[in-house]
């Protein structure tokens, strides 16, 4: 005979139900016990006098119900992960499940799935993470109790869990946070994500993809947030010499670059704050952590490998798509960003800039190459060995050059001539053409960035 195994509640009723047919009990009093009426408590006798323990057991008991998942469907998805989108966090893969695989499903279903299956999220809260930790620890320590095992496991992440909670700005623009990250985004090559985000909304504000992390990829951030949203009011950022003034021995091109990130801000009217603190900029340290979980595995997906094609599918499709999920709706804040619509002013001031000096053939070497100076009507300008000048490399990567409060266009001076003399064909020569040259405004003028950068060697040697 099968043996019939019963709930604590259907035992409970079995109980009472047999003590009242055995034993002629009171009806009523059973009526109240089971919360039920007299006619039931009949009925429950009849079940239980034609089949005995087994008329408490209930009727779906044992039955799979109807709006389950199909054994097929939770195969598909375990496999889907272990394959494909193994590198992502829960939340990232049910976004991703349902945009490309067309499979609906709730995060507590997909996150108890998948524990059930033994996987891990990449990005697992501190709870689970405190859990696990006391469960690797009683493994390693078999002789230590429960209790101590969790004092040892929330010891060793409180270090690097603890950090205060800010509040975030008011406005809109009113704070710009900065930071660039490295891993390998796409490909197998390591690259550098220079990325922004405003402090009180959590828009992503602009990104670009560099090889390292330089002045020309924050100068490319810096542009899309103008260009997207206007010229904010502060920037905060840490303590890197691109934006911070530190001195430095060294005397390639790059020592002279490290305080002019600064310097543009200041003509476009922009404060910058720096911290080494990662926690006091903890919004762009998150956003970081979230572009690691998420953008990487998109890129893979994609099948980019080229810096190009990534920040073409950064700028077009993730960045939108990211602030749509994660940033607050922009019509609850009133933005202080100021517009700028002059585009060659914005090209001027986003600029790289090297010294040089003049050598005896009145030409400058920038980059392994030596160039002169014409004006704007594309005439040579020649100046005395020793003459200093700044050259100038927009961002829209032309250069130019400037002499005390001139600016002139820098000309490549070629190896070898284009044609012969002796044994070309005469061409004939073309009209002097028009040289756009920058106006007398300009931000980069030589007396200008040297008082700006004498100031700032004053600024970081006695404070003040």
């Amino acid at each position: 005979m099968r043996k019939v195994e019963l709930s604590m509640n259907e035992d409970y009723k079995y109980q009472i139900i047999k003590e009242l047919s055995d034993h002629d009990g009171n009806i009523y009093s059973a009526a109240v016990k089971l919360n039920c009426s007299v006619r039931t408590v009949y009925r429950y006798i009849a079940k239980y006098k034609t089949n005995g323990k087994a008329a408490f057991i209930h009727k779906n008991k044992h039955r799979k119900p109807v709006n389950s998942r199909p054994q097929e469907l939770t195969e598909t998805i375990i496999r889907l992960y272990k394959d494909k989108y193994y590198d992502c966090n829960f939340c990232h893969f049910q976004d991703l499940l349902s945009e490309r695989e067309n499979i609906r499903i709730s995060y507590a279903s997909l996150y108890n799935l998948m524990t059930a299956n033994d996987l891990s999220s990449p990005k697992i809260q501190r709870r689970t993470r405190k859990e696990r930790a006391k469960k690797k620890y009683l493994l390693e320590h078999p002789k230590i109790d429960g209790k101590q095992a969790e004092d040892k496991a929330v010891y060793q992440l409180a270090l690097e869990d603890a950090h205060p909670k800010q509040e975030r700005c008011k406005y809109f623009g009113e704070e710009i946070q900065m930071d660039a990250s490295s891993m390998n985004w796409f490909g197998d090559t390591c690259s550098y994500l220079h990325l922004s985000i405003d402090n009180a909304t959590g828009i992503v504000t602009g990104a670009y993809f560099d090889c390292q992390e330089t002045l020309s990829g924050y100068y490319h951030t810096f542009l899309q947030i103008i260009q997207n949203y206007g010229i904010p009011h502060r920037f905060k950022t840490d303590n890197r010499t691109v934006f911070n003034y530190e001195s430095s021995n060294r005397s390639d091109d790059n020592k002279d670059v490290l305080t002019q990130f600064g310097y543009a801000c200041r003509q476009l009217g922009v404060t910058i704050e720096t911290t080494s603190v990662s926690q006091a900029k903890g919004m762009i340290e998150r956003a970081n952590q979230s572009f690691q979980g998420r953008l990487a595995q998109e890129l893979r997906l994609a099948g980019i490998t080229a810096i190009e094609e990534a920040n073409r599918y950064l700028c077009e499709v993730f960045i939108p798509s990211f602030n749509k999920h994660f940033a607050s709706d922009l019509n609850e804040y009133h933005s202080v960003f100021e517009p700028l619509d002059d585009h060659q002013k914005i090209n001027l001031t986003l600029a790289v800039i090297s010294p040089r000096k003049f050598d005896n053939g009145s030409s400058i070497k920038y980059k392994n190459k030596y160039y002169q100076l014409h004006d704007s009507e594309d005439r040579l300008v020649c100046f005395k060995k020793g003459t200093e000048c700044l050259v100038i490399k927009s961002l829209d990567e032309n250069l130019y050059a400037s002499v005390g409060d001139s600016v002139y266009a820098l000309i490549q001076v070629p190896k070898n001539k284009k044609t012969s003399e002796e044994f070309d064909v005469p061409v004939k020569k073309d009209k002097p053409r028009k040289v756009y040259i920058p106006p007398m405004s300009h931000p980069w003028k030589r007396a200008t960035f040297l008082r700006a950068q004498e100031k700032a060697h004053k600024h970081h040697q006695f404070g003040f």
